[in-house]
């Protein structure tokens, strides 16, 4: 087991400097920087322009350029933006952003995903799966652009009623907040509500279709006939053996659901204002930044290398054969 963990590690390291050094030639590739100094009026004469090649260090081959910010973020370096910022500066304060508000939400909808698609399953063609099935595809329907607007519009009508201001969708904590450790993390928990339900409605409706068919699958298999047969309760066999089984397809959605989210959520953070790495991505493809861009994206592919170890060890969790 160990060892097939540490191959599939040394695949997933492989195939994340692939990613990185494709990503970081195709935005060089790309990048214009008379386009950057474009708002400039004048235009800017030619000196400027090759004063600028030089501090983006343009002049030189992309294998060199690559090479050179690699070693720097070997180090903990990873260079600066187009406009001579460092990186490292806003680099961790976003990605915890990003953890923050994607991890809580995936992990909420994961585990509610999974409990309504059972539900689903177990009572088929009821009341209760007619009921989930039109919520659930209601909601995948619905863009997070417009989900997140109608939850803003929602909190301000219950915050009318109650004559209160507890939910609060404009940023990660309230501007010019002082207090103590329980004051300043209750502040946060209450910007986080509005966002983590945005990120969680759509993950169950999502999950919950995949996880009722898969359930559905299990209903009618031989091992939990035989497990009935032999006198187990229905809701033991359902859940100890059904269950476990029908989760194993699910494990690798579940993970690399995870990684892909953290930067496919550029609406949800605009719409309730949290700067994240999402937004980041956004600015880097829009000012054509190879560093920038480079970085989020190396962000994304160790989130995605966790996350498939993750779903390997969910595996080897599940099946007892993985870990034969």
């Amino acid at each position: 087991m160990i060892t097939f963990l540490l191959r599939r590690l040394a695949n997933y390291v492989v195939l994340c400097f692939v990613v990185v050094f494709l990503t970081y030639l195709l935005a060089s590739l790309t990048f214009d920087p008379i386009a950057l100094l474009v708002h400039h009026q004048p235009p800017p004469p030619q000196a400027v322009i090759n004063d600028k090649i030089r501090q983006l260090h343009l002049d030189q081959p992309i294998p060199t350029r690559f090479v050179e910010w690699f070693g720097g973020v070997l180090h903990g370096d990873f260079g600066n933006d187009v406009f001579g910022n460092p990186i490292n500066q806003d680099l961790w304060t976003r990605a915890l952003t990003s953890l923050r508000l994607f991890g809580l939400g995936t992990l909420i909808g994961v585990v509610f995903g999974v409990l309504v698609g059972v539900v689903s399953a177990i009572r088929q063609y009821r009341v209760t799966d007619y009921v989930a099935t039109f919520g659930s595809f209601v909601l995948i329907a619905m863009p997070v652009f417009v989900l997140g607007t109608l939850l803003k519009f929602a909190a301000i009508k219950l915050n009318q009623l109650t004559g209160s201001d507890f939910l609060v969708f404009e940023g990660e904590v309230t501007p010019g907040f002082t207090g103590s450790f329980g004051a300043e993390l209750g502040d946060r928990l209450r910007h986080l509500i509005l966002p983590t339900l945005a990120i969680a409605l759509g993950l169950v409706a999502y999950y919950s279709r995949y996880q009722r068919n898969a359930m559905l699958d299990v209903l009618g298999s031989d091992f939990l006939r035989t497990a009935r047969a032999k006198g187990l309760r229905r809701r033991r066999a359902l859940y100890r053996h059904g269950l476990r089984t029908a989760l194993i397809p699910m494990a690798t959605l579940f993970a690399y659901g995870f990684g892909t989210l953290i930067v496919g959520g550029p609406f949800t953070e605009h719409i309730f204002d949290w700067h994240g790495m999402g937004e980041w991505l956004i600015t880097g493809i829009g000012t054509q930044d190879a560093n920038l861009t480079t970085t989020v994206t190396l962000f994304v592919a160790v989130c995605v290398l966790l996350s498939g170890l993750l779903a390997d060890l969910a595996y080897a969790a599940l099946d007892p054969r993985v870990r034969i």
